[in-house]
């Protein structure tokens, strides 16, 4: 496997490496391969490490497209913005929607980017797009974000997944799946569509004497096998078995319920809201990617309704992640996504839904590398189209390569082929940046 560079700073770089290492020789394979990383998160230096340091990612996946309209781009008064009214935000002259008074009072660490102008408004299409940062291709099947993380900020002896997809449920599910593309099954995604834990990771009917037995007894066959042998295909084995066997010994990391009951009651008993709680649950231990979807946003008829419905439990799950990101010392580090395949017309068609709008809607970017209280670009009166600073998914992705300490214009390999992380030309928005 070739070298992962992390937050940029050398001297990171080479403590938990350096942490890695040691361990690793002081306590022998299979013993490494147990050690929980709860554990290992539970030396303080180590866990002060990563806290200062390790750059992540949570992105809410607003699956079938929110309406900008009624979250962050809000036009009452005119015939297409519906019946919802703007409030003012902690930042003087930036409202937002009614719906969302708890992120209206917390829009300091955020940017709302107004701007968007992804021309393409087809489910499947659209959400690669915004997944990958860019239109596909016959001749290269590019990662998206998640891959790129985990191949960029995912520790070389890590005990917890690099990337993590919750998505339960099924409107949409195929329409917007992760893929490591050229970067190969390594950085792919580990998918929980039907749980909120992995499955097949509990060691039924083993103890936990005979499990570490049996560890020590593989890790001697393997080492005689070994002998004398040097193969990559070896190398990969091996390093897939320790990866699994440190996600079965860290099935508590995906359990909520170790949470104290006052901070599962603080993220509510919604299904986006317990997966937001396991997310922080996983950014905290240090997996580099986590999306959680929530769907689905799809209102082709009855949009107000279903905004009315769906906003506010965003508004809640949404400003609560900030709020107990902060509070650990996370936020500053973790980069914060709202997002969605595309937007919502302003027009209001016969069934009083909003139909499939790329031409000029929302996103959010919250904490790391973020000037927070802010908004960049602006629809016109009516929300139909950018009136100013248009952007599309590469300047978008390039600017949160930036803010993750990632350089947008490095290249990638496919053979001989070089492939920058962005389309070429492509340049951060400045503004958007703290």
């Amino acid at each position: 496997m070739s070298r992962k560079s992390f937050c940029g700073s050398a001297d990171h770089a080479v403590s938990r490496r350096g942490f890695l290492t040691s361990m690793a020789a002081l306590a022998g394979g299979a013993a490494f391969a147990d050690m929980t990383a709860l554990q290992v998160l539970g030396t303080p230096a180590v866990a002060n490490d990563l806290r200062a340091n390790q750059k992540r990612v949570i992105m809410l996946w607003l699956a079938g497209g929110a309406s900008q309209l009624e979250t962050f781009d809000p036009k009452p008064g005119v015939p297409t913005g519906g019946p919802f009214q703007s409030i003012q935000t902690s930042t003087p002259g930036i409202r937002i929607s009614e719906l969302m008074p708890r992120m209206a009072r917390r829009l300091k660490d955020t940017c709302i980017i107004r701007s968007l102008n992804t021309r393409n408004a087809d489910h499947g299409s659209a959400a690669r797009i915004m997944m990958r940062g860019r239109m596909g291709e016959p001749s290269v099947d590019y990662p998206d974000l998640g891959a790129v993380m985990a191949r960029e900020m995912g520790l070389e002896g890590s005990q917890v997944p690099d990337y993590v997809s919750f998505y339960t449920a099924t409107e949409g599910r195929n329409m917007s799946p992760g893929s490591p593309g050229f970067l190969g099954a390594r950085f792919g995604s580990m998918d929980l569509t039907t749980s909120m834990v992995p499955e097949n990771i509990r060691r039924a009917g083993v103890s936990e004497q005979d499990h570490r037995e049996r560890a020590e007894l593989r890790n001697q066959l393997s080492g005689m096998f070994e002998r004398g042998r040097s193969s990559s295909t070896l190398d990969s084995h091996n390093q897939a078995y320790r990866r699994v066997s440190g996600i079965m010994a860290n099935e508590q990391l995906f359990d909520i319920e170790r949470e104290p009951q006052r901070i599962r009651d603080r993220y509510g008993n919604t299904l986006f809201g317990r997966q937001a709680l396991a997310a922080r649950r996983l950014c905290e231990a240090g997996v580099p990617f986590i999306r959680v979807g929530r769907a689905w946003w799809d209102s082709h008829a009855q949009n107000f309704e279903s905004h009315q419905e769906m906003v506010p439990e965003l508004d809640h799950v949404m400003a609560t992640l900030l709020d107990d990101l902060e509070e650990r010392g996370l936020l500053r580090n973790t980069l914060v996504i709202t997002i969605a395949e595309f937007g919502r017309t302003p027009n209001i068609n016969s069934t009083l839904g909003r139909d499939h709008f790329a031409s000029a809607w929302s996103t959010t970017l919250s904490g790391c590398g973020v000037r927070g209280g802010t908004v960049y670009g602006r629809s016109d009166a009516a929300g139909q189209r950018v009136a100013e600073g248009e952007i599309g998914a590469a300047r978008l992705f390039a600017t949160i390569y930036r803010a993750l300490g990632i350089s947008h214009t490095k290249n990638y390999y496919l053979g001989a082929r070089p492939i920058p992380l962005t389309d070429p030309g492509t340049e951060p928005i400045r503004e958007v940046l703290a």
